[in-house]
């Protein structure tokens, strides 16, 4: 993988199941696509773009290079999209299932992969549990699937701080940086900011807050280059909604993915029973991850492995946290091979699994 291919670009919308306007960007190279459709998912709070940060190569660039069709997911938890209340219960039953959809009739592919991030992780894999992306055959999970294990300060934000916080805010917006709005939201930046003395960016630190445990806690500073740091990531935060918090902490507590809303066609205990896809699952996890710590990912692993013994596989990142994982600065050369390996079929060695 040496630069950044030619491509080109389209928007392509799509509706989700409860009528919500969403959208994909698919992108190619100047070629026709050699090998199959690759749908790539973000987290909450960001949009897909966060795939695309001012790195030497991205996942995009590396997967257009090796001839896939790259297809760009922004779901409901996007900040694309209107601020809204949303679950993960509503992106695994609405979002997720009409964008593979919307993939395959565009493409005329009857299968594809997907890489899936953090709570675009969740709630994919809440999908493929629950058997509404049958056509989806590879899924590479980072940092978090169906095992939610957080720091204990984290524990006790979702425990006490998320009750409290809702009775003044609908929402926790990193961009608020250093010009929070009044009220509570001025509390909460000026609170950490000086409790993050880790660098200089209010952004940065309060992704930390919203988002994990550490200092910070979404990637490794070291791992970043200046521009990602300093210009890009202050650019691709935004307000991620209470609901998801009060969510996550009902998992957190049950120690595997629940329902908070009971949504037609999806179970109540994602552990209960059986996962309802054939795709074969990669675990990726950043060794140095405080936001969702790499016990979550080898539970995840551990519970698929005990219905498909030798066919899934799982990774443990050295010197990696959570997002650093696709923007740091080596990632093209630490990770994103392991990635096409995978995708590929020719699995790569277990690293750090046990």
């Amino acid at each position: 993988m040496h630069g950044r291919p030619a491509t080109r670009e389209r928007l392509v919308p799509f509706i989700a199941g409860d009528g919500k306007n969403l959208s994909l960007i698919n992108i190619r190279g100047p070629a026709p696509p050699t090998r199959a459709p690759v749908l790539l998912v973000h987290g909450a709070g960001v949009r897909s773009g966060v795939f695309r940060a001012p790195v030497p190569v991205t996942i995009v660039d590396a997967l257009v290079a090796r001839g896939h069709d790259v297809w760009l997911e922004d779901w409901r938890a996007s900040i694309e999209v209107p601020p809204n209340p949303w679950t993960l219960d509503q992106a695994a039953r609405y979002d997720h299932p009409a964008a593979v959809r919307k993939v395959t009739e565009e493409t005329g592919a009857d299968r594809l992969k997907a890489i899936i991030h953090c709570q675009g992780s969740t709630s994919f894999m809440m999908s493929a549990c629950a058997g509404l992306v049958p056509q989806v055959d590879t899924i590479i999970t980072n940092a978090v699937s169906l095992h939610p294990v957080v720091p204990a300060w984290s524990r006790a934000k979702l425990r006490y701080a998320v009750p409290v916080a809702s009775r003044f805010l609908s929402y926790l917006d990193p961009s608020w940086g250093d010009h929070p709005p009044p009220g509570a939201a001025t509390v909460i930046t000026r609170l950490v900011k000086a409790a993050h003395t880790e660098c200089g960016s209010t952004v940065c630190k309060l992704v930390s807050f919203t988002y994990g445990s550490g200092f910070p806690a979404l990637w490794r500073h070291e791992n970043l280059g200046g521009d990602t740091h300093d210009t890009w990531i202050p650019r691709e935060f935004g307000p991620v909604p209470l609901s998801f918090f009060r969510q996550m902490d009902q998992c957190v507590r049950s120690g595997h993915l629940v329902a908070y809303e009971h949504l037609d066609g999806l179970p109540d205990d994602y552990t209960a029973q059986e996962p309802r896809t054939d795709a074969r699952v990669v675990f990726l996890a950043g060794e140095l991850n405080r936001c969702f710590l790499p016990e979550s990912q080898r539970l995840s692993y551990d519970f698929f492995a005990g219905f498909g013994p030798h066919r899934h596989a799982l990774h443990i990142l050295p010197g990696y946290s959570h997002l650093d994982v696709f923007f740091g600065e080596r990632a093209h050369l630490d990770v994103f091979p392991l990635i096409i390996e995978e995708l590929a079929g020719t699995p790569a060695r277990h690293r750090g699994d046990r």
